[in-house]
């Protein structure tokens, strides 16, 4: 049996080429590569808007094999650059599915490549950080390649085009509180953890005034995840600082970052970031590990918070990054790390209680 010939390939800067099998739509994209520890999730991983632009190598070898199922889309219209792995299967075996990843790839024109040794380009990410790399045809000439990597920039604020464009309601079976989410990127998941514990959830744009969304008349405000840097959001930033201290307040991922930006912390780039649905978590008022699910490039900086006013609630166990904050005088908190995990796990979901609790006790108190 003759061996399939490479049909793509990746390019660094450097000039390291990896070759391998394309599936999804055949396109070529200059995206940031970055790597996911998790054994399951990829619908939700090519459905997640914070990975707008980037193109995620799966660590775990076998990817496609239960398909893509309609209730499990993160958001309707992917924005992932592109999808890297070593085995791509075609034929899934679930009877929730409704398509293959291929087709869904090819439909929103995601470029996916097979084949790849995948632990020696997660090493070297580990190694050498994030960075641009160029999915193109293999028979793309090295010198075109990299002619084309250095010409193009990564785009910035990618929050402002996956942010909704207008107000969307999303009513609770039995309303008992009124969120509104400042939309950076929300995930699906989050509303219907919302909507479970009785919020009716109002996603406003990134860039609502403060005004706009006091106006609204909030029981809570919830600032939510998205891609990239935080810092490319001063208008969210502005609107956060605004509303601390009154409405409880609830910021997950990139909110967490926001809150802490708004109190007058400060945030870093990570060398290659925390992605995967594994990562140890020790929250320090209990003492008490979680097992976590992230998606983040950035962190807060801890030697930031002195000042502040702001109190470390979680730490990385695997490089000690800041994890959770709190805020008591402003009724105030956050988390890097994603309680709303889908498939899992969901070892963080008490949160979302703690959110619910904080406008109890405004309620009672008003």
């Amino acid at each position: 049996m003759m061996k399939k010939e490479f049909d793509r390939k990746l390019i660094f800067e450097d000039g390291q080429e990896y070759y391998g099998y394309g599936f999804g739509a055949d396109a070529e994209a200059v995206c940031e590569i970055v790597f996911n520890t998790s054994m399951v999730g990829y619908q939700e991983i090519l459905s997640d808007p914070s990975y707008a632009d980037q193109a995620v190598v799966m660590t775990y070898p076998l990817i496609g094999n239960y398909g893509m199922a309609k209730d499990d889309y993160e958001r309707d219209t992917p924005s992932i650059g592109a999808l890297i792995v070593h085995a791509y299967y075609d034929e899934p075996s679930n009877f929730r599915s409704t398509a293959t990843l291929s087709e869904v790839m090819l439909k929103f024109g995601i470029p996916g490549i097979s084949g790849i040794d995948t632990r020696k380009l997660n090493r070297s990410i580990r190694d050498f950080g994030t960075r641009k790399v160029l999915i193109t045809g293999s028979s793309t000439p090295l010198k075109d390649g990299l002619a084309r990597l250095k010409s193009t920039t990564l785009p910035r604020n990618a929050v402002s085009r996956v942010s909704c464009k207008q107000k969307i309601v999303s009513a609770a079976s039995f309303p008992q509180y009124h969120v509104v989410a400042i939309d950076c990127g929300m995930k699906q998941n989050i509303v219907r953890s919302l909507n479970q514990r009785g919020c009716t959830v109002t996603a406003v744009p990134w860039n609502t005034s403060a005004e706009s969304i006091i106006a609204l008349k909030p029981d809570g405000i919830f600032i939510s995840n998205g891609p990239g840097d935080p810092s490319d959001v001063p208008e969210t930033i502005a609107a956060v600082r605004h509303l601390l201290g009154k409405y409880p307040m609830f910021g997950i991922c990139l909110g967490h970052q926001i809150i802490a930006l708004a109190k007058g912390g400060k945030t870093y780039k990570l060398k290659f970031g925390h992605r995967g649905g594994n990562h140890p978590v020790r929250n320090l008022e209990t003492n008490q590990i979680e097992i976590t699910s992230q998606n983040h490039s950035y962190a807060v900086d801890a030697n930031s918070l002195p000042g502040t006013g702001l109190t470390l609630t979680h730490i990385n166990l695997l490089d000690h990054t800041v994890e959770g904050l709190q805020c008591a005088q402003d009724k105030a908190f956050s988390v890097q790390y994603h309680p709303e995990s889908a498939p899992g796990p969901q070892d963080s979901a008490y949160l979302f209680d703690r959110f619910i609790k904080l406008m109890e006790d405004e309620q009672i108190h008003a």
